[in-house]
């Protein structure tokens, strides 16, 4: 079985929206470093796909492909890339598998199989959708050490109260933390 981790570059207050749409865009770089990038792709493992929505792949299929050859992009452009869309036309980025219909039923069949694990990135209502039907193992958040006040939030309004588990924290020498939770369930169960 395989297990489901959601991954959320987030600052202080909660803001995870960093595209170049932004109007405080690229606000993580510069927290990054190649230290910073050894520890993050450790915890995202040898070995991962990716679990994303449309959105997400289409932007993304905008700047991976063409990333270059360095580790980070190597594993993101090798890993399956599940796309949640009603729309399965233009999957050109590859490996790439379009998942419809009952999201929550294709993605429990997916959890279900062997495989490696399912990372989770950027996907905002995908987020939201997972936590809220029990399907996440893992919340792990990338802290930055900003204040941005407005953009989009990890979760959407609709989603009800969720509890975490501490399990770890890392920090890179820029003051990023690594933290990762456990995901348990409601907050009212």
């Amino acid at each position: 079985m395989r297990k489901i981790r959601i991954f959320e570059h987030i600052s202080l207050d909660g803001v995870i929206e960093h595209d170049n749409n932004y109007a405080y865009g690229g606000w993580t770089g510069p927290y990054r470093t190649p230290a910073g990038m050894a520890m993050l792709l450790e915890t995202y493992g040898k070995s991962f796909d990716l679990l994303i929505g449309r959105r997400t792949y289409d932007e993304w299929l905008g700047y991976w492909p063409n990333a270059g050859d360095f580790p980070m992009a190597n594993a993101i452009n090798a890993a399956t890339k599940y796309v949640v869309t009603h729309r399965p036309d233009g999957l050109e980025w590859g490996p790439v598998k379009g998942l419809s219909g009952d999201i929550i039923e294709e993605i429990s069949k997916l959890k279900s199989t062997d495989g490696p694990d399912l990372v989770v990135s950027g996907s905002i209502s995908l987020t939201s959708l997972l936590l809220d039907a029990g399907l996440v193992d893992e919340v792990i958040l990338i802290v930055y050490p900003v204040l941005l006040g407005r953009g989009k939030r990890i979760l959407s309004e609709k989603i009800d109260a969720r509890k975490l588990e501490f399990v770890s924290t890392k920090s890179t020498p820029t003051g990023v933390l690594l933290n990762t939770y456990k995901h348990l369930g409601s907050l009212n169960s």
